[in-house]
């Protein structure tokens, strides 16, 4: 009997319940319970997928076992504002603000008004701690430099509730890679994309990413300035948090790897990296050869030309076979005959002095022709010809130059 009564007694404790009947059975309000849950007041279990939780019976006996419940419960999870923080030091909302600017306190939630001002929400107990530990700051001038600070237009009050939100993130999961996906979080994705360079990891974390805070506004507009609180702004604070994410990157990957597609989550890749190279290596066509071996060299081959110089402008030169061909036969290249040119001879006149004549081998009886047939080189040659024994002419014939009386 007694075994029996114990193990209904162990189901009883496991079975858990919904977060609105859990809110109902500790006498909280919705927005009060999300908050102890967010500081870790009450303890959730996750259920099902879809990353939904739910509360354990036996933590909700622990929680009624208090003898201060539930109005230490209630005082613990309780939220005020600027105005009921300032009435609770006995202070004016402006010197509190200039407290917390300063880095006194840090808020815990922030919501958006319907004029798209941040509204700042401290814990209740916090304030009161602080006015019972530091009552030099309540009354009289602020110290000189918290009037340097403000000067600067300094405000600290979005690092501190990052940096409470971190905390209360990590000390939420014990999963590796769930914590560097929370420091992630924090930071823009190009920050993100510096630090993790693999693509799958980065997939991993943006898979593990956790939710937003609660009361994120619907509206683009204010959802986009809501998210920039969420991120770090501050160059001292992005460090920080890049060099937090490439420490906990470490943790993660000894742990084990990102998962690759098709792989799952803490377990061994389905194909080893030394295998996946060769792959990827054996898809790739091999290099092609540049110069063929034991192919012999086209531009090697001997040119007789006939007709003299001009005569090799109107020949064709040989041309190279392509590299990739198969190689050619053994033996001596093949050249085929030039083609027999008919250049025009200079006249004898034109030449000029002390030049010497070209001798050719063509009959002396070949009648000269200008006609528009001729190869464009030659008429060019027989322009630079004339120019040239035209413009030693003008030289001989230059006029002394004229002296001024």
């Amino acid at each position: 009997m007694t075994v029996e009564g114990h193990d209904r007694t162990a189901d009883e404790r496991t079975r858990t319940v919904t977060p609105a009947r859990a809110a109902q059975e500790l006498e909280l309000k919705r927005d009060e319970f999300r908050l102890a849950v967010q500081l870790g007041l009450v303890r959730t279990v996750p259920a099902g997928e879809g990353g939904r939780r739910r509360v354990e019976q036996g933590e909700l006996d622990r929680l009624r076992a208090a003898p201060d419940f539930p109005a230490g419960l209630r005082d613990r999870v309780r939220a005020v504002g600027t105005g009921e923080a300032a009435a609770l030091l006995g202070i004016t909302p402006e010197r509190f603000t200039r407290l917390v600017r300063t880095g006194h306190l840090s808020p815990v939630r922030f919501s958006l008004n319907r004029y798209r001002a941040v509204v700042w929400t401290y814990l209740a107990e916090e304030v009161a701690d602080f006015g019972r530990t530091c009552p030099t700051l309540l009354t009289g001038r602020l110290p000189l430099e918290l009037r340097e600070r403000l000067a600067a237009r300094e405000d600290l009050r979005p690092r501190n509730w990052r940096a409470r939100r971190l905390a209360l993130l990590l000390r939420a999961t014990d999963d590796p890679w769930a914590r560097a996906s929370a420091i992630a979080s924090l930071l823009d994705p190009l920050h993100v994309a510096e630090v993790v360079d693999d693509p799958y990891e980065r997939a991993h974390l943006d898979r593990l990413r956790p939710p937003p805070p609660q009361g994120m506004p619907v509206p683009a507009a204010a959802r986009e300035l809501a998210e920039r609180l969420t991120r770090a702004d501050d160059p001292d604070e992005i460090l920080w948090h890049r060099l937090s994410l490439a420490l906990a990157l470490d943790e993660a990957r000894a742990a084990y790897p990102a998962p690759h597609p098709g792989e799952t989550a803490g377990a061994a890749p389905t194909v080893p990296v030394a295998r996946r190279v060769d792959a990827v290596s054996a898809v790739r066509p091999a290099p092609a050869p540049s110069v063929l071996a034991g192919a012999p060299d086209p531009w090697a081959a001997t040119v007789t030309v006939r007709g003299g110089p001009r005569a090799l402008s109107a020949r064709s030169l040989p041309t190279a076979p392509p590299f990739l061909t198969p190689p050619l036969p053994a033996g001596p290249p093949v050249v085929p005959a030039p083609q027999e040119a008919a250049p025009v001879p200079l006249p004898a006149a034109a030449a000029p002095a002390g030049r010497p004549e070209v001798v050719t081998d063509r009959p002396a009886s070949r009648p000269i022709s200008r006609s528009a047939s001729r190869p464009a080189r030659t008429r060019f040659l027989d322009r630079f010809q004339w120019g040239r024994a035209s413009g030693e002419a003008r030289a001989r014939r230059r006029k002394r130059p004229v002296s001024w009386p």
